[in-house]
């Protein structure tokens, strides 16, 4: 194998296959990334237990197809180290060689027959969205998984197939996070219903998905799920376990206070309340009444806050206490111009905020002095 390498673009895809490969493993050769060069194509592959990828890398000019195991720690440094714009890899045998304009260096490979291969996607049974709707979904609910909890169905994402519709939900049993979008069904699918997808696997799919609207694949197999887009295939095993029923957690109240709230300024008051804020005392208390709502909150150790900003609301004066870290992680995946809805029914209900694109967010009160 020998080929010629735009340095940048082809760092951005190491990059995600570097946090695929492991750091320690049992079976040293996953370790390492896999180069397969063709004529003008070049694929490169991580692997560990659970996870898998596949990417196409572009600005590569193959000057001699081949294929190529080499160690991440090395490689990694090597590209983060070098101030070239092109470089060049050659391999023979079990011998790897870099070189740059002024720089070579010469690394030991593995044999690239020993190296799991990530499977491919095949034509006709899958599921099919827009690639920004993809990132979306996975935006909106992925900070509202618990990684460090005991129940390892909630450190991941929930994904539901319907007709038409994929729902992504993520929630950690103190906030809940849900987001629907547009979504095709081609053929007939072997997984259907629910999947569960690990925080970590969402997260480097999210990297992976380009902008715009580049169709995604999605196919539900077994025990694992399959990400394809035009450049690179991401496999990954699910979460076992059965998921919170979401769908009772969403308040559906008649008789509730709704006020419309633009994101932009609410997050910049949120922020001056919370600045007194500590580890002990993160309750904010949100108090609407006649065309205003006032953000307080007192610390002991710390001292007050009081930020009043206008709003759209002429009904009684009403309270809830809330934490300013979940208020703020809805905030920030949103635009500064969006408006959202806070829905609020007393001081010891859940609070739900929702936007207009079916994005909705559940979080529970603050119980002040119990």
């Amino acid at each position: 194998m020998k080929l010629d390498f735009n340095r940048d673009a082809f760092l951005r895809h190491f990059q995600i296959a570097a946090m695929v490969a492991p750091t320690r493993s049992p079976k040293a050769i996953l370790q390492n990334v896999k180069l397969a060069a063709s004529t003008n194509t070049l694929e490169i592959m991580a692997n560990d237990t659970e996870v898998g990828v596949k990417l196409m890398v572009p600005g590569v000019e193959v000057k001699q197809p081949g294929e190529a195991v080499i160690p991440v720690s090395r490689l990694s440094m090597i590209l983060r180290e070098s101030n070239d714009d092109t470089m060049s890899i050659s391999s023979q045998e079990n011998k790897i060689l870099i070189t740059g304009k002024s720089s070579k260096f010469q690394l030991l490979g593995q044999n690239p027959e020993e190296f799991p291969d990530v499977e491919s996607i095949e034509d006709g049974e899958f599921y099919e969205v827009a690639s920004h709707v993809m990132k979306e979904l996975i935006k909106r609910t992925l900070f509202a998984t618990d990684t460090e909890s005991s129940r390892y169905q909630l450190g991941g994402v929930l994904l539901e197939f319907e007709e038409g519709k994929l729902t992504a939900v993520g929630t950690d049993g103190r906030r809940l996070a849900k987001m629907e979008g547009p979504m095709k069904t081609v053929g007939k699918p072997e997984g259907a219903g629910t999947t569960i997808v690990p925080a970590r696997s969402m997260q480097l799919i999210e990297r992976m998905l380009p902008e715009g609207d580049e169709v995604v694949k999605i196919v539900p197999k077994g025990n694992k799920l399959l990400i394809g887009e035009p450049n690179g295939i991401f496999k990954t095993q699910l979460v076992e376990g059965r998921f919170p029923r979401w769908r009772d957690v969403i308040p559906n109240r008649n008789t509730s206070t709704k006020i419309t709230l633009p994101v932009g300024p609410f997050y910049s008051a949120l922020r001056q309340a919370a600045i007194v804020t500590n580890e002990e005392s993160r309750g904010i208390d949100f108090t609407f009444d006649q065309g205003t709502v006032v953000l307080s909150n007192q610390t002991a150790e710390v001292g007050e806050s009081r930020i009043e900003m206008p709003v759209t609301y002429d009904g009684a004066a009403t309270t809830i206490a809330l934490d300013n870290r979940y208020v703020a992680d809805f905030l920030k995946v949103l635009a500064p111009d969006t408006m959202f809805t806070l829905d609020i029914q007393g001081s010891d209900q859940a609070a739900y905020c929702s936007t207009e694109d079916k994005y909705g967010y559940v979080i529970m009160p603050v119980q002040k002095g119990k």
